[in-house]
């Protein structure tokens, strides 16, 4: 089969790899849609991975090809998504419910072998059943939009309540929407691209503004998703937040991160709470966080298709990854289908 194998970052290949195999309590997926997430940029071009060579990309949907050994519930042909985190189910975390904070997990894409290819074998838990009618790429999305449902549970607003979101990329557009559907009458979206703006307004922000602007007067928030991970849009989230306000931070800087006196000042005065948010998960594994967020794709509650830019063959891939090394076009949400 085909898959686009990293070798470092940088230097990703398109190769002839063997054809995996349902082992026992797994079904063999042929890909059927699988997302390139904002993790994948610096994984893939600067960082690297766990381990190399690797086959990355963990935002995927798929048709069940072969069923292993002991599944049962599950049936050829049948469309799935995916959570690509594999906890222990051992650690004190996940004997919690926390299996975002798993001390020892294995995760497709980053761990072991993932979706730039054709076809991923996959444990029965991993699994979710998607309507047979619901779009292959709309499932694949669960990823994105349960990472910001799982940071947005942090600190639910509540009915009148004004939201904010710092970083318009995927995530950040799926905030806007949960933000909505949960009642807050306004959000506040901040970007450094116009264009991740406009795609704001259409997740249905209701103020728009680049984070280079001053600081809204009179648009403190009640709730903000930071989802950018820079230094600068850090600070401004601290800052827009009001009066016992929450920010939750998501976005993961490459870099330090200092937090400016003016920052502190604020947050520590006006009592406000800073949280972290880690992937995507809950118990009963994968949570509701997934569940919710598949039925709300599936039905159409959300909205995803506005999102995606680039949909493009898994021959492309290794083209697509130095477009975005060049920075030479403008892109929120690539999606392959192999």
């Amino acid at each position: 089969m085909r898959a686009a194998v990293m070798y470092s970052p940088g230097d990703i290949r398109l190769e002839d790899v063997p054809k995996p195999v349902a082992a026992t309590g797994e079904v063999l997926l042929r890909v059927a849609a699988v997302g390139v997430c904002g993790s994948d940029l610096p994984r893939m071009l600067t960082k690297g991975a766990h381990r190399m060579p690797i086959i990355c990309g963990h935002e995927f949907s798929g048709h069940i090809a072969e069923v292993g050994a002991g599944v049962t519930g599950f049936e050829k042909g049948e469309l799935v998504g995916v959570a690509p985190l594999i906890p222990c189910r051992v650690c004190d975390q996940c004997a919690t419910g926390n299996f975002s904070r798993c001390r020892n997990y294995d995760y497709f894409g980053s761990r072991r072998d993932g979706a730039y290819t054709e076809f991923v074998s996959v444990p029965v838990g991993n699994l979710l059943k998607a309507p047979a009618d619901a779009d292959p790429r709309a499932i694949a999305m669960t990823d994105p939009a349960s990472i910001a449902l799982h940071a947005v549970w942090k600190a639910p607003p509540t009915m009148g309540q004004r939201g904010g979101v710092i970083g318009c990329g995927p995530i950040g557009l799926f905030a806007i929407q949960w933000m909505k559907l949960m009642g807050c009458t306004e959000v506040v979206a901040v970007d450094v691209s116009e264009q991740k703006l406009e795609q704001a307004r259409e997740a249905g922000a209701t103020h728009t503004q680049l984070i280079t602007d001053p600081l809204p007067s009179g648009l403190n928030c009640d709730l903000i998703v930071e989802a950018a991970g820079h230094p600068s849009s850090i600070n401004f989230a601290a800052k827009l937040a009001g009066p016992g306000g929450h920010v939750v931070f998501i976005g993961i800087p490459v870099g330090e991160v200092a937090l400016e006196n003016q920052t502190f000042q604020h947050f520590l005065r006006q009592e406000v709470s800073l949280h972290g948010a880690w992937n995507s998960f809950g118990a009963p594994f994968p949570g509701k966080q997934w569940t919710v967020s598949l039925d709300a794709l599936a039905t159409g509650e959300l909205k995803w298709q506005f999102m995606i830019t680039h949909e493009l063959t898994l021959e492309e891939l290794p083209g697509m990854f130095e477009s975005f090394k060049r920075k030479n076009e403008f892109f929120s949400k690539v999606m392959f289908r192999p």
